[in-house]
């Protein structure tokens, strides 16, 4: 396979951080967030298939979140990292914590927030599965419109704050049916990795949006099964690095501080 994620390296003063936003989204997610974390960390925007400025593969392989995890450390190597922290929200926090899971030794410290893709039960991953064939046809079917009518599509946001939303919006426009049919059907459905938390060894941080009560049952079970976690709960829905961001952006720069050592990560 020959096509790329598109990645942004910023200017930053600080260790490597990869980010991966969620379903629907792109790197205008980080729009309240990047000019803080430049402050401490590098930023490395990622965005995924189909998803604003990457290419839409037409392989149901390039979509699963096995090859993420590969993606996501052929974009380390190439960029001559050694160790970085990672950081995702939703569906882009269950891809780099299957990353963390993986290759631990490359990983100073991961944060997320609400994730239901990330923690989602057996039974519930059993469900999205089975209806994952008839949505990947529907959205084919339905095109734009179809996925517009999607819930976490950000036209449906009612408390991102109005320039996140509007950037969203104007990257939305180059979202490819095919790549969002493509996530839905063979990322979103397997991309949890609760089965698998007792192994992370990597220091983790949590930054929960308290509004959204559908996901406080997963909350509670990361705390309790997740090794090496911190949870901050903030007054905010399932978007909560953008609706606030400013106390968003104090926990991830105490996060890194407390875990750099001063030291040079790249190559």
């Amino acid at each position: 396979m020959t096509e790329e994620l598109s990645v942004v390296v910023h200017e930053g003063q600080g260790p490597p951080l990869l980010l991966v936003h969620g379903m629907l989204a792109s790197r205008a997610q980080w729009l309240l967030n990047l000019p803080m974390l430049s402050t401490c960390t590098t930023p490395v925007t990622v965005e995924l298939w189909g998803h604003h400025l990457s290419p839409s593969p037409s392989d149901p392989e390039a979509y699963k979140p096995a090859n993420y995890t590969q993606l996501f450390e052929a974009i380390r190597e190439r960029l001559g990292i050694e160790r970085w922290f990672v950081g995702g929200c939703s569906l882009g926090g269950a891809l780099t914590m299957r990353y963390s899971i993986s290759h631990p030794d490359r990983v100073i410290g991961q944060f997320l927030t609400n994730s239901s893709s990330a923690f989602a039960d057996p039974d519930t991953c059993r469900k999205w599965q089975a209806s994952s064939a008839a949505s990947y046809e529907g959205l084919m079917r339905g095109g734009m419109t179809s996925v517009e009518r999607i819930p976490v599509h950000p036209r449906h946001a009612k408390r991102l704050p109005a320039t996140v939303k509007k950037a969203l919006l104007e990257d939305g426009e180059s979202h490819t049916v095919e790549g969002i049919a493509g996530t839905m059907r063979w990322t979103s459905p397997f991309a949890s990795v609760r089965l698998d938390l007792a192994q992370s060894t990597v220091p983790s941080m949590l930054i929960c949006g308290s509004y959204e009560r559908r996901f406080q049952p997963l909350r509670e079970y990361a705390a309790v099964n997740l090794p090496n976690l911190v949870v901050h709960d903030l007054p905010a829905g399932h978007a909560v690095n953008m609706e606030a961001a400013d106390a968003f952006n104090t926990h991830v720069e105490a996060f890194v501080h407390d875990l750099s050592d001063g030291t040079t990560h790249g190559a």
